[in-house]
């Protein structure tokens, strides 16, 4: 059967009814999820919607990203049904009176990336038993290889004092092959989980456990009002993060560089570095480990 999802028996359809059962309301964490065969970016779609006002909650899965997005513009693809390309909409600014969050400050956004991240290690962690670890700011390592990545972005609000929301998108290889992995221009090789030898490569439990422990951590978050320490995230995060301890160059988003040792995180999610010339807090930048 050409062009069936069936083709390839190392890589069965995900199903959005199981999907559904598993993780939206009121049975999940979620308030609605859309499973598309095929889409050019899921960060784009979920954008779109939460133009349109769509609620948070929102989750966009993809069996196939044609025009997926990493940070810098860079592109995040695989075959089909070869790894998990999910995104979902947050508005962290405003109030939920029945869950008892408060609004969220726009200056503690930049923790949510971080915060996918610390729920990825989880999943893949758990069930992939693979020992990972997270590059700072957006890339999740196995083996000093990226297995995944990260990209927030925001949406404006409806009006000029309405907050932004929050599209979270995670790219993640999971039974991609040698000669199916993408090309990294920051020179750090890639790998799946498969390549990597996890212990479980289906998709579907992947998938739950991602969108389960980003849910619990995004609650924590917001009941904590977007504070990463209070929450349990900063420690949670520097506790995953390879970053931390290393020589790195990181490159600045104004094509400057910086050589030095990252020696932690600070209360808003900005990377700590030593330099010859003294401490830099960065708030963005592309990270290289030195061995």
């Amino acid at each position: 059967m050409p062009g069936s999802p069936y083709t390839d028996l190392d890589r069965p359809p995900l199903s959005a009814a199981r999907l559904r059962r598993a993780l939206v309301a009121p049975h999940g964490p979620w308030a609605r999820l859309e499973l598309r065969a095929q889409t050019g970016s899921t960060n784009a779609d979920v954008a779109e919607a939460a133009r349109g006002g769509e609620p948070e909650g929102l989750v966009v899965v993809a069996e196939q990203q044609t025009a997926g997005r990493g940070r810098r513009g860079r592109t995040w693809q695989s075959p089909a049904r070869a790894g998990i390309a999910t995104s979902v909409l947050l508005r962290p600014g405003e109030a939920v009176a029945d869950r008892g969050w408060p609004s969220a400050p726009q200056t503690g956004y930049g923790w949510l990336p971080l915060l996918a991240g610390v729920a990825l290690v989880e999943a893949v962690t758990r069930l992939a038993e693979l020992d990972a670890g997270l590059k700072w700011p957006n890339d999740l390592l196995v083996d000093d290889a990226k297995v995944a990545g990260i990209l927030a972005e925001t949406v404006p609000g409806p009006g000029p004092t309405a907050p932004p929301a929050v599209v979270l998108g995670i790219g993640l290889n999971v039974t991609l092959r040698a000669d199916e992995l993408p090309e990294n221009p920051t020179g750090l090789p890639a790998t799946s989980l498969q390549l990597a030898g996890a212990a479980a490569t289906d998709r579907d439990p992947l998938l739950r456990a991602l969108l389960r422990a980003l849910a619990e951590w995004y609650a924590r978050w917001r009941a904590a009002g977007g504070d990463a320490v209070a929450s349990g995230l900063r420690d949670a995060y520097l506790a995953a993060c390879a970053t931390i301890g290393r020589q790195v160059r990181v490159l600045l988003p104004g094509g400057d560089e910086l050589t030095g040792t990252a020696t932690g995180v600070d209360p808003d999610g900005r990377l700590l570095l030593t330099t010859p010339t003294g401490p830099r807090s960065l708030p963005a930048g592309d990270v290289l480990h030195l061995r």
